[in-house]
């Protein structure tokens, strides 16, 4: 799972644009329903006023694309497609019944983008552009948000390396 810190930098972005959030925001309402209580879980990032008035919370999920490889082979986006389609099942209904929205944010290691993933950033894009001077800010969100899930990936694999001693 791909930490949350590498997209500090979009969130700053947004939040210069005009887009209020909080990282790791607490809301007593997303639980496992496995579990049957409440765990206190925070939204990865919890967007004030997205939709309709309603805050977003934002689930950030990494996945590799090689998951269930040997299953069904390989299909390009359906280890994101799974992941998202998982969180939906687990928080949706919660948010809702909260008068939240619900956004998962599903991506691979490679830097697919699920549908849900890729419609968020779109309008982040649309808020960023609107709200900006800058011709650039078009592009920022995506090519940032790319940087964020590399950035995040290296991170892990040389946590990985095995220790040099000289």
């Amino acid at each position: 799972m791909v930490k949350l810190g590498p997209f500090d930098g979009v969130l700053g972005k947004s939040q210069r644009a005009g887009i209020s959030a909080e990282k790791e925001a607490p809301v007593n309402f997303l639980t496992d329903p496995l579990e049957g209580r409440s765990t206190l879980r925070p939204a990865d990032i919890l967007v004030f006023g997205w939709e309709g008035g309603k805050h977003a919370c934002v689930d950030l999920t990494g996945v590799s694309p090689l998951v269930g490889l040997r299953d069904h082979g390989f299909v390009t986006g359906q280890a994101t497609t799974k992941a998202e389609a998982a969180k939906v099942a687990k928080h949706e209904k919660a948010c809702i019944e909260n008068q939240h929205v619900f956004t998962p944010f599903a991506f691979d290691t490679f830097g697919a983008l699920a549908p849900d993933a890729v419609r968020f950033l779109k309008r982040v894009q649309q808020v960023v552009s609107s709200n900006t001077a800058h011709v650039k800010g078009q592009n920022f969100v995506f090519s940032r948000v790319g940087f964020a899930i590399q950035k995040g990936v290296a991170a892990q694999l040389v946590a990985r390396l095995p220790a040099i001693s000289l």
